[in-house]
Parts: C-alpha cells; structure tokens; sequence
C-alpha cells in the first residue's frame, strides 16, 4: 500500500496517542475530519495500523520482572519451528517472540511476577521441550526505553 505525506502524519499522530479522535487528528494533518476517518479506516483494514492497545505498565498489575529469554533449537525443520511457536504464543506471559537469526533462534521477553513462576514457566516451555538446545536468561534491571513506536518520515 502507498502511504502519502497525510497518511504518515496520520501514523505519527496515531502512535502518540492512539484515542485521539478522527477531528482532532484532523486538525493535526490539516484535513477534513471525514478523510481523515476514511484514511485511518484504511490503514487499520489494510493492517498498517496493526492494533490499537493501552501500554499497561508490568509492576502495576504484579508482574514485576522482565527478563530476555536467548533460545536455541535442536532443530530448525519447519514444524518444529512452528510447533515452537504456536507455544510461545499460547503463553501469556511472553510480551514478544521474535525468530531471529544468528547463534540464536527466538529472542523471548517475557514478563513474571518472581522466580518462582519462571521456573515453573522454564520446566514447561524449555526443560520440557524435547526440541529446545539451549536457553539463556537475561533479567532486565532496568528499562531505559520501552516502547513500540516506529519512527516515520
């Protein structure tokens, strides 16, 4: 899909606050309020815009730990890839699973409330797993930037 000047000014807006209404962003991108509805439309139908969420903060709902999970795979066939997969997206405690290349095959983060639970989540996700070679925990200490923003323009 082609993204003119007004639909990028439109994602900008969108990615700073994404409740704000088609009028106000409107205003924002000098356009009428009824384009710019038709325009946001597109973009959430053609899957540009890919959700609207809330950015809900770990340690306010008990989950205080985050930690960056390096995983190695015995194999690298396609089922066994997306078997891996499918599981880590059936687990609610892992924010993003992204399959990378390198030494490594999945960079996890994930987030618990104590140790406790990520031992319980390793035994069933990792030492479980037939498939899984190695793994290597990285406990976050510190988030200096956290977000999904994309830079545009």
């Amino acid at each position: 899909m082609e993204l003119d000047d007004f639909d990028l000014q439109i994602l900008q807006s969108l990615q700073e606050d994404n409740q704000r209404t088609s009028q106000e962003v409107a205003q924002r991108v000098n356009l009428s309020p009824a384009s710019c509805l038709r325009r946001m439309k597109r973009l959430r139908e053609t899957g540009v815009v890919m959700g609207d969420v809330s950015v809900v903060d770990p340690a306010a709902v008990g989950r205080g730990i985050m930690m960056v999970v390096l995983v190695t795979l015995e194999s690298e066939r396609a089922d066994k890839l997306d078997h891996f997969k499918r599981a880590m997206l059936g687990a609610p405690e892992i924010m993003q699973c992204l399959s990378v290349t390198g030494d490594v095959d999945f960079v996890l983060t994930l987030t618990m409330r104590d140790m406790d639970e990520y031992e319980a989540f390793a035994q069933r996700h990792f030492w479980g797993n037939p498939n899984v070679k190695r793994f290597s925990t990285l406990v976050v200490m510190n988030r200096a930037k956290y977000g999904m923003t994309v830079p545009i323009g």
